[in-house]
């Protein structure tokens, strides 16, 4: 049975809006476009120091990796390993 499909619009104004932003980025001096990743990086780091919870940021704050439990400076994998094994 044939149906009445609707191609989907969002989409094609969503290319619309990111084909524009990349013309205007391109037409941007050097300075505009540092200015403007500074900004970004600056209120992105705002959004974070504000509304991310005190726990995630511990746990994102971590460098070990997720599942390294030897605490020591001694590991027993990895570069420097004299396993003959």
């Amino acid at each position: 049975m044939l149906q009445n499909r609707r191609a989907p619009k969002g989409g094609l104004l969503l290319a619309g809006l990111a084909a524009f932003a990349y013309y205007k980025y391109s037409k941007m001096s050097e300075e505009q476009k540092r200015n403007l990743v500074s900004g970004l990086k600056e209120k992105g780091k705002k959004l974070y120091d504000e509304y991310m919870p005190t726990e995630i940021k511990n746990m994102l704050g971590k460098k070990e990796t997720p599942g390294n439990y030897n605490t020591g400076s001694n590991n027993s994998f990895g570069e420097g390993n004299n396993y003959t094994g």
